[in-house]
């Protein structure tokens, strides 16, 4: 029988069936990923966004001088004496002057109408009079924080059915605030503080930001970018132009290539053993988290330094070292400009990368509680002396605490966490598109 290209026999129908196959594999590969990934920020978008909105509510606070300034003199520092007991007393007063003024009666005792306001707001006012002794005597008009439990009634979180069982609110206390939002005192805003405010005690959650653990987080990424990417750039280029082939250099290979598979809770470990407990540096401060962040990052760079190194083709050299230029002037005037797009792209993945690593930061410590903005972070001595935390830290730190505040405050933080990630690649494909050369 005469066999013909255009009759298809039953092998080749075999191999287009299996070829066929192969791609609908494919496909449903890419389906169920894309699916998960469609779950995944669903779920992290419904829990965080409204980490990013909070409820307020306006009071016109008066400030007695014969309660915040016996002396009258607006010291500074005898104003700093009283305390945020005495501030509460006050807003108490104010709050229920402003139910007066407005006709709303409620079966609430005083104590709980004052708890439909946050723990905070008294450390609110006390900072505001602080900063201006002037206020004292007069009535200023303020935004406060309304308490955790009110703030999840407006996002949905708690109900009047909950509220019934929870020691925390009442149904009374959720009816009260209803009518001063009738009355327009009561507004759900964006939430500003969330990226720039410390974090708050468990007493607190709608205190809770992230300003804190974002500068850390900084912090330890500028430590990796001047100490890895120098070291790993030099290590990469000595072993791809200048060392000689021989069974030492294939060991560094092969051990380079092994740390980079290494699981970074062992990178903890390290610096624990080698920053803290051997030089003796202070525990959960940026510095040491860099550090050993430092030693994870580096394999990552090494490794596609050298694969950028490798992308420039062999011409280039030898057009170099035929015009007379030397072995370095070839390397770091020709063939580390055309490498640079992959080198750079290489380190913002590994600063990704170790942007988001929790097990190595918490062995080493940096589970710390920050209720304030470290004094040194204004200075140098921030990367050596004082306590901090980072931003996957943070939101470990959030999803251990019993108020469901805390895990909004969580999945919210994840989302910035998120958005820092897709940032940092964003630039990668920039920069890999805005300088790559195709040969």
């Amino acid at each position: 029988m005469t066999r013909s290209l255009l009759n298809v026999d039953a092998r080749t129908a075999k191999r287009n069936a299996s070829e066929k196959r192969f791609r609908g594999y494919g496909l449903a590969a890419i389906f169920v990923a894309v699916l998960a990934l469609i779950m995944l920020m669903t779920s992290i978008l419904t829990a965080g966004l409204s980490a990013f909105q909070q409820t307020y509510i306006t009071i016109d606070v008066a400030l007695p001088e014969d309660q915040l300034d016996k002396s009258g003199v607006r010291d500074p520092a005898a104003m700093a004496k009283v305390t945020t007991i005495r501030y509460a007393k006050v807003l108490k007063q104010a709050l229920l002057a402003q139910l007066e003024a407005e006709g709303i009666t409620t079966t609430l005792s005083d104590k709980d109408v004052a708890k439909i306001l946050s723990k905070e707001a008294a450390a609110t006012v006390r900072s505001r009079v602080l900063a201006n002794p002037d206020l004292i005597g007069t009535t200023i008009r303020i935004e406060l924080l309304a308490s955790g439990r009110i703030d999840g009634f407006y996002k949905g979180r708690v109900t009047m059915a909950s509220a019934a069982l929870d020691g925390n609110t009442s149904p009374e206390a959720l009816q009260l605030v209803e009518q001063l939002a009738e009355r327009g005192w009561v507004e759900t805003k964006f939430n500003w503080a969330f990226l720039t405010a410390p974090d708050a005690s468990d007493q607190r959650p709608e205190a809770a930001g992230l300003g804190v653990a974002i500068l850390g987080s900084l912090y330890m990424m500028f430590v990796v970018l001047f100490l890895a990417l120098p070291i790993g750039v030099a290590a990469s280029v000595y072993l791809e132009e200048f060392a000689p082939k021989n069974r030492w250099t294939d060991i560094i290979e092969v051990n380079i290539a092994n740390l980079a598979a290494v699981p970074s809770i062992v990178y903890g470990i390290l610096g624990l053993a080698i920053f803290i407990n051997f030089a003796q540096l202070n525990q959960s401060s940026p510095l040491v988290g860099g550090l050993v962040l430092t030693l994870m990052t580096l394999p990552t760079i090494i490794i596609s330094t050298r694969a950028a190194l490798k992308s420039v083709p062999p011409s280039i050299r030898d057009a170099a070292l035929g015009v007379g230029a030397s072995k370095m002037q070839s390397v770091f005037h020709h063939v580390l400009p055309l490498a640079a797009p992959g080198i750079l792209t290489g380190t913002i993945i590994g600063l990704a990368q170790a942007l988001g690593e929790t097990a190595p930061l918490l062995l080493i410590g940096m589970v710390a509680f920050v209720r304030e903005y470290p004094a040194a972070y204004t200075s140098d001595a921030g990367l050596f002396g004082e306590a901090s935390t980072a931003l996957p830290v943070q939101v470990f730190n959030w999803t251990q605490r019993a108020d469901p505040a805390f895990v909004e405050r969580a999945s919210g933080a994840i989302i910035t966490l998120l958005v820092f990630l897709l940032f940092m690649n964003a630039i990668a494909i920039y920069l890999r598109r805005r300088f790559e050369r195709r040969w």
